[in-house]
């Protein structure tokens, strides 16, 4: 794909595309920053969130294993220091990228709320491992972007402005895709799962979805269950 090569070696040269490498970094690398802390001193991550909340269940029996909790914490401190550091950067990146990755199904598998923040990290950081493919790309048999013609007429601003309204883009869709994603969803807190009951045939249903993670502490698989057999009668 020499073509698609001669775009990346563009977007390389460029210094928007520089700066906004260096964004990402110090983005995710604050992103870090506190819960790595939260979790060395031994403190609830999330204090805002519920027990019953399915999420507030997972934190709180992260928060049981011992010192595993706090090695979370020293590695999340440690990608951090990794990412700030030039030379260290993409070795950062990787290990951002592993965590990020169960992160992100994590949130997504318990309908957290905070999913879109979570998958913009996981954007950021998939941009910076293909920023430095030309590092990464000896752990490929075969290079996926073949050596690149010479460039007659580079792209210039246009390159910048197809990727950052592709970012515009990918963002909207996300945000208002995200809203469709799931029938229902449990909320942050109690009152947030209530306001979404309305006025509408499945009104009884959903309060009482809510009854069953918030006042009973079922799991979500369950209340689920529950709901959808309310709300089919």
């Amino acid at each position: 794909m020499p073509k698609l090569r001669a775009i990346y070696d563009e977007a390389k040269a460029d210094k928007w595309f520089q700066r906004f490498a260096v964004f990402c970094r110090i983005a995710l690398a604050l992103s870090f920053l506190p819960t790595g802390i939260v979790k060395i001193m031994g403190q609830r991550f999330a204090e805002g969130l519920p027990h019953n909340n399915p999420l507030g269940h997972y934190f709180d029996a992260l928060l049981l294993t011992g010192y595993y909790y706090n090695f979370i914490g020293i590695t999340q401190l440690t990608i951090t220091i990794l990412l700030l550091i030039p030379r260290t950067a993409l070795l950062g990146t990787i290990a951002y990228f592993t965590m990020i990755v169960n992160i992100t199904v994590l949130t997504y598998a318990t309908r957290f709320d905070g999913t879109r923040l979570i998958t913009f990290m996981l954007l950021a950081c998939l941009y910076l491992l293909i920023w430095d493919y030309d590092r990464l790309k000896y752990l490929f048999i075969k290079p996926i972007l073949t050596a690149s013609p010479t460039i007659t007429k580079p792209i210039g601003k246009r390159l910048r402005i197809y990727f950052f309204s592709g970012c515009i883009a990918v963002i909207t869709i996300i945000i208002l895709g995200t809203f469709y994603l799931f029938r229902i969803v449990p909320g942050n807190t109690e009152e947030e799962c209530r306001n979404q009951c309305g006025n509408n045939k499945d009104t009884k249903a959903c309060q009482a979805f809510c009854d069953c993670i918030y006042k009973q502490g079922m799991p979500l698989d369950s209340a689920l269950s529950k709901f959808d057999k309310a709300a089919s009668h």
